[in-house]
């Protein structure tokens, strides 16, 4: 298809159906040349004439019939897409696809996620949980919540929680038998629990002290790659784990898990909700960013 072969279209149809160029002219808001330019400007680039013209009469021809008969369903289909593409623009609707790590689904989606729905009944939530960093744009997702330090410079970030630190945290029983480092380094003489990041690599645990940061390896009978794992095998005295302390809070609440190094542990900027272009932010994101922030202030 070469660019303008569909140029005309409508002005025919209207033409067709009123029967006359004044009056598809004035339907439309433009001339009765104009009309007359865009018909026969359709005309040349279909190699026939589409109307039959007289001075009282404009009818299809046979090949204008066949014409029109094939396209009036394609156009009103067009039309169609415009008319929901241009609701989309004006009322919350549609679907809203999200891209969320695990660790974030209790403290930010589930207690917000069955009132959103409730007030916007035509919004149509998908929850990608996703603990890898994806590329939200090519992968099709309209927002993603990550910690703030993680989101890339070009995107726009909405602060969903305040700045938290980060925790090292093992069972009352494991300390026990174990004993409590007072330091990072002493890490090395204890059982870790390690986080698998989605490139295959080893997460290393992140400290700072006087204002220097620095990370450390660490080792230990566990692997995973995924936080709730990594939560379990704490709580089951099988090491230390390295984990969001919002995550910590309840279970340290509950006797299950204590910190340790705490003056040592940095903090982060909170979750936020990143999204990439605050010009083509639609109604039903642009909602649940205000519910969001409203609910979880």
């Amino acid at each position: 298809m070469q660019r303008g072969d569909l140029d005309g279209l409508v002005a025919l149809l209207t033409v067709a159906e009123k029967r006359s160029f004044t009056a598809a002219a004035a339907v439309l808001g433009v001339t009765p040349s104009a009309i007359s330019q865009s018909v026969r400007a359709l005309e040349r680039r279909a190699g026939v004439a589409l109307l039959a013209r007289t001075t009282r009469d404009v009818a299809p021809t046979e090949a204008g019939r066949r014409f029109l008969e094939r396209a009036r369903p394609a156009v009103d289909d067009i039309l169609s897409a415009f008319r929901e593409a241009s609701s989309l623009g004006n009322k919350p609707s549609g679907l809203l696809r999200l891209n969320v790590p695990r660790v974030a689904l209790p403290s930010l989606i589930e207690p917000i996620l069955a009132e959103f729905c409730a007030s916007y009944p035509e919004v149509q939530v998908e929850i990608h949980v996703d603990d890898r960093f994806a590329n939200i744009v090519t992968e099709g997702f309209d927002a993603g919540i990550r910690i703030g330090e993680l989101v890339e410079a070009d995107m726009v970030a909405v602060p969903l929680s305040a700045p938290f630190q980060l925790a090292v945290v093992g069972s009352p029983d494991y300390f026990a038998r174990h004993g409590r480092p007072q330091r990072p380094e002493e890490l090395k003489r204890h059982a870790c629990i390690n986080f698998r990041q989605s490139d295959r690599s080893l997460y290393h645990w992140e400290f700072e002290e006087g204002g220097r940061e620095f990370a450390l390896a660490v080792d230990g009978p566990i692997i995973a790659n995924e936080a709730n794992v990594m939560i379990s095998a704490a709580v089951m005295g099988l090491g230390l784990a390295y984990m969001l302390d919002p995550v910590a809070e309840p279970l340290c609440q509950r006797g299950l898990l204590e910190r340790v190094l705490e003056p040592f542990c940095p903090q982060t900027p909170g979750f936020f909700l990143y999204f990439p272009s605050r010009h083509q932010v639609l109604p039903k994101l642009r909602a649940f960013i205000d519910f969001a922030r409203t609910r979880l202030r």
